[in-house]
């Protein structure tokens, strides 16, 4: 029994020694460095696509509200359909309006009347006086009269011309052709002077606004591709883009403080009148970049919003860089600093690197 005990230990103790006698050889042996894909940082002509919410609005988009008070006698037209500048949209009760207008001219008439028995009277005066039969100051007096007269014309003019005025807002017409809206009130509705009757919008061509941010605006200016909007795209609620293209037309003078962002407008034709007044959604504006610097996406990390890459120096000696992206591309960064056409940047298998580490390299 002791024997067989022994042999055993004899067994596992040189078992033991032989493993590590395997584990020193495999120590001291240079562990295997895989070979890592690089590539250098290069320049290239490229286009990218912004994409920024916008409000949709009609270029004409008014409310037709009422000018004075009364009930609506007449609607002569119908909720969405189109109608032309100067059509007849409502009438409302005018009795009295006219009846206003008759003693605004009756009144009119009157002071007519008298100013011209005074101008009479003042010739008659003009003519006693120069025979000195009345003094200068009878005379003086006439032509007070006379000018009073004039003064009483002009006054009832103007009321007969408020009084037309009046009357004629009760004939509501359209400020141009357009498609009508909603109509809250009907036939017969008693309104006041500033209810709203219904908004009127000219659909055949629709601006789309939308924001940048101030630095997106500074890069564009410098890029002097601000003027170069002649071909922007509408995407929809439905996703499809919209059959016209459009184009940027003005931008706002100020920056929004609070936002910190600049409004833009786009001007899109709208012919079958898909677009209507108060809808959103997304312009697509096309960029040209000349000579971007640019290095793929995948080839960089982050740390605490910073932007790194792996760099190889000449010993394949493995250090990390931080870069500032300047622009995102599909699939690649474009540069604005930190890199130059000689890096080798490592491209693949980032996350089993790190700082210090020797790898061999080689290019895609």
């Amino acid at each position: 029994m002791h024997i067989k005990y022994a042999s055993r230990a004899a067994l596992c103790w040189l078992a033991g020694c032989l493993m590590l006698s395997c584990g020193a050889n495999s120590a001291s042996e240079p562990a295997e460095v895989d070979a890592y894909p690089v590539v250098r940082p290069w320049r290239v002509d490229t286009t990218f696509t912004k994409e920024y919410i916008a409000e949709i609005n009609a270029r004409q988009n008014v409310e037709i509200r009422t000018r004075v008070k009364g009930f609506i006698e007449q609607i002569h037209i119908d909720e969405g359909k189109p109608v032309q500048a100067g059509q007849l949209l409502f009438t409302l009760g005018s009795r009295l309006f006219r009846e206003d207008l008759l003693r605004a001219e009756s009144a009119f008439k009157s002071s007519v009347a008298e100013l011209k028995v005074l101008e009479v009277e003042l010739q008659n005066t003009q003519t006693l006086a120069s025979r000195q039969i009345v003094s200068d100051s009878e005379l003086k007096m006439s032509v007070a009269r006379k000018e009073a007269a004039e003064a009483r014309v002009e006054e009832a003019r103007a009321a007969v011309g408020i009084a037309r005025l009046n009357l004629s807002y009760t004939e509501v017409r359209a400020p141009f052709s357009g498609v009508i809206n909603r109509i809250p009130y009907k036939t017969g509705s008693v309104v006041s002077e500033g209810d709203l009757l219904t908004t009127l919008s000219d659909n055949r061509e629709m601006f789309a606004y939308f924001n940048i941010s101030e630095r997106e605006f500074i890069n564009m200016m410098k890029r002097d591709s601000l003027g170069n909007r002649e071909d922007v795209s509408l995407v929809l609620a439905d996703n499809e883009e919209f059959a016209e293209k459009g184009r940027i037309e003005t931008a706002e003078t100020e920056v929004d403080r609070a936002t910190g962002n600049i409004a833009f407008r786009a001007r899109f034709r709208n012919p079958e009148h898909l677009l209507r007044h108060g809808s959103s959604g997304r312009i697509l504006v096309r960029e040209e970049l000349r000579q971007a610097f640019v290095v793929p996406q995948k080839a960089t990390f982050e740390i605490q919003d910073k932007t790194y890459v792996y760099v190889v120096d000449s010993n394949g000696v493995v250090r990390s860089r931080n870069i500032t992206p300047r622009l995102r591309l599909p699939h690649l960064f474009v540069i604005q600093s930190g890199l130059d056409t000689t890096d080798l940047v490592i491209l693949e298998g980032i996350q089993s690197v790190k700082d210090g580490m020797k790898v061999n390299v080689r290019q895609p």
